[in-house]
């Protein structure tokens, strides 16, 4: 069945440059992480900021919603991870144990860990329920900076500009290392958990087998320019998605490796595509553009729903 991409919308953050955009948990609303040191919840299908969030004392990076998205943590150039009460709007938390600006961040399954990844190399495990400043675990085994973080239910995902990922299985309390060869800006599992989709800064994502480390697909076209650009599954795990250089936002399939799409707003743009959030529950995908956000649909051809 043939899938047809719609673009939906364009929204003006009036952030300044959105560094992050992210998807809630249940993809009702989305964040934006601005260079204005602020971070703004929005419905982006209504394009309604619902709350803006001030207290970063420089750029904001990243962000992530709560399981039950009464909260959220962000971080920033400012070196903090800051955990906020969503519907007061209000700081509950402020950890301060990175050396350097933190440039990535989640929670964990149940929203009781905050993980989060800098520039200093390090990844910190910060308990989110007790009043403990300290973190609860520090993983130094990086030898440059930490570019995404994404978590499972069991294991953390880590990508570093050292060309390594490295996944931490905290049940059975193991690491595993693998080398890519380029410095790697971003890191994530594919839906079903079996694979990983690798952003590396030589403009190719690779795909690789999680567990066996052997190399599925390799997807090119797109354009880095040593920018930071997130990469992601949509989600059927049929389609690997990117940002681009060139402000567009590129889609290949899993299984040719082709490219199907190179979607772009209406208006042509200077800026270059970064952050990508895909709904999780359906292909809607959200993407990044200088001061934008925009917002694409799927549609199927054959029925079209």
């Amino acid at each position: 069945m043939d899938i047809e991409y719609k673009f939906v919308k364009e929204i003006d953050c009036k952030q300044g440059a959105v560094r992050a955009v992210r998807f809630s948990v249940d993809g009702s609303y989305c964040i934006t992480c601005g260079s204005d040191r602020k971070l703004k919840l929005w419905n982006p299908y209504k394009s309604v900021t619902l709350k803006t969030y001030g207290g970063h004392g420089d750029e904001v990076m990243d962000a992530c919603a709560s399981c039950d998205s009464s909260q959220i943590v962000s971080c920033g150039l400012d070196k903090s991870v800051i955990l906020w009460d969503v519907a007061t709007g209000t700081s509950v938390r402020r950890f301060r144990g990175h050396a350097g600006p933190v440039t990535t961040v989640r929670f964990n399954e149940e929203s009781s860990m905050i993980i989060s990844g800098s520039r200093d190399n390090s990844v910190m495990l910060w308990d989110a329920r007790s009043k403990a400043q300290e973190a609860v675990q520090i993983l130094s085994d990086a030898k440059d900076a930490i570019s995404s973080i994404k978590v499972s239910d069991h294991e953390i995902l880590s990508a570093s500009f050292d060309c390594h990922i490295r996944i931490y299985d905290i049940r059975a309390g193991q690491l595993w290392e693998d080398y890519m060869g380029d410095p790697i800006t971003c890191a994530s599992f594919t839906r079903d958990g079996q694979c990983i989709v690798i952003s590396c800064s030589s403009d190719v994502i690779r795909l690789i087998d999680k567990d066996s480390g052997e190399l599925l697909g390799e997807f090119v076209g797109h354009i880095g320019k040593d920018l930071c650009l997130e990469s992601s599954v949509d989600c059927q795990d049929t389609k690997i998605l990117s940002g681009s250089a060139d402000g567009k936002l590129w889609i290949w399939d899993l299984v040719s490796q082709k490219v199907v799409a190179k979607l772009s707003g209406f208006k042509p743009t200077k800026h270059a595509t970064v952050s990508i959030s895909v709904h999780p529950q359906k292909n809607f995908f959200l993407a990044s553009n200088g001061p934008d956000i925009l917002m694409w649909d799927t549609i199927s051809r054959a029925n079209n729903e």
